[in-house]
């Protein structure tokens, strides 16, 4: 659709004077072309500006100035090129420095002598190979993180699947010491890998008696292959790319606690590790008082029985400001997050439960 006839469709649903809307227009082209054109849903004729047009059209006019202000100044849009930058980071900012460190305490010796040691960097690619790499879900990128590496890591190590059977786990253990050169080589460190935490609580959580979570779920699934593959003690690294401060605490004590509570059913060695951590990123009530009275008008309640379970799971009686009650203002290019304000993503029919929505980043329900 041609874009310039879209743009003047939303200078005449916002009300702008010719001033305002060419001012507004270049900021407009410049949000779609450097980022928002780019999110995963968006099709050729229906990217951002179309979709901007159509989700402003449901808000009364009087509500328009402060969504549309929220859009341009409040948002968060993490790109692919920049969630690209984060994956590739991770290999060099918090494998290698691991690993070292691991080589470095086992000869005595500090970290930047390994380097200058043959012995040393020996140890340290055979420590390299001995490290498995596993993504959490479908977000954690791991064909960028295998590409960025070639060289490094073999595709042995990468595994593009959260769940590893039996049969896999074999091969994965044959290959590593073929590889090494050691009948009895076992795995020392495993990298779980994902995209974004918001809460912390789809990697742990205890909602009533029984743990839940993506780390204990991998823990289960372990449990059969914990002796015989994995080195004793083994390292346990969880990388998210981008974490809210809010997640990063709510991990680190939930660890602590399934730690005290499970015991030797646990992992001896966790550790957490994030590419970007953001701080203060909740959308605050009073300061963007006026967004949230949108939020609190345009709401269909109906949303909150389609995500009952997510609800019950997070402690909060409403999706109204994301899951978990997080307020974030946060799109990734290739989805969502439920954790954001749903007035963004969520779309609804209306009726007794609140007004018909519309989606400006309609979001694509994953696994949790």
């Amino acid at each position: 659709m041609d874009q310039e006839f879209i743009l003047r469709k939303i200078a005449e649903v916002m009300n702008w004077d010719d001033a305002s809307a060419t001012t507004e227009f270049a900021r407009i082209r410049l949000m779609s072309r450097i980022k928002y054109d780019g999110y995963q849903d968006f099709l050729a004729g229906a990217r951002f500006a179309e979709r901007l047009l159509d989700w402003l059209q449901q808000f009364p006019p009087n509500r328009r100035d402060a969504a549309y202000g929220f859009i341009r100044d409040r948002l968060v849009y993490i790109s692919a090129a920049e969630m690209d930058h984060l994956v590739e980071l991770f290999f060099f900012e918090n494998v290698v420095p691991r690993l070292v460190r691991a080589v470095a305490d086992s000869r005595r010796v500090p970290s930047y002598a390994i380097w200058g040691d043959e012995d040393a960097k020996r140890e340290f690619r055979k420590l390299l190979r001995k490290s498995l790499f596993i993504e959490l879900s479908d977000g954690a990128r791991i064909g960028t993180f295998r590409r960025a590496n070639a060289g490094w890591i073999d595709n042995e190590q990468v595994v593009t699947a959260p769940r590893i059977n039996e049969d896999k786990w074999g091969e994965l253990l044959e290959d590593l010491r073929e590889s090494v050169g050691d009948e009895n080589a076992r795995f020392e460190f495993i990298f779980l890998m994902d995209d974004f935490t918001a809460s912390g609580t789809s990697l742990l959580r205890k909602p009533e008696k029984a743990w839940k979570g993506k780390l204990f779920r991998f823990r289960k699934d372990v449990s059969n292959v914990l002796a015989t593959h994995f080195a004793d003690p083994v390292t346990i690294h969880v990388h998210h790319y981008l974490a809210t401060e809010q997640a990063r605490d709510s991990i680190d004590a939930r660890n602590a606690q399934i730690t005290d509570e499970l015991k030797d059913d646990w992992f001896s060695s966790v550790e957490f590790s994030y590419g970007h951590v953001l701080v203060d990123g909740a959308i605050d009530l009073v300061t963007d008082a006026e967004f949230i009275e949108i939020v609190d008008e345009h709401y269909d309640t109906s949303i909150d029985k389609k995500f009952k379970r997510h609800i019950e799971q997070s402690g909060v009686d409403t999706m109204k400001y994301g899951y978990g009650g997080c307020r974030l203002p946060i799109i990734l290019d290739h989805n969502a997050p439920n954790n954001s304000f749903p007035i963004l993503w969520a779309e609804s029919p209306g009726g007794d439960g609140g007004p018909p929505m519309r989606a400006l980043f309609r979001r694509r329900q994953r696994h949790t």
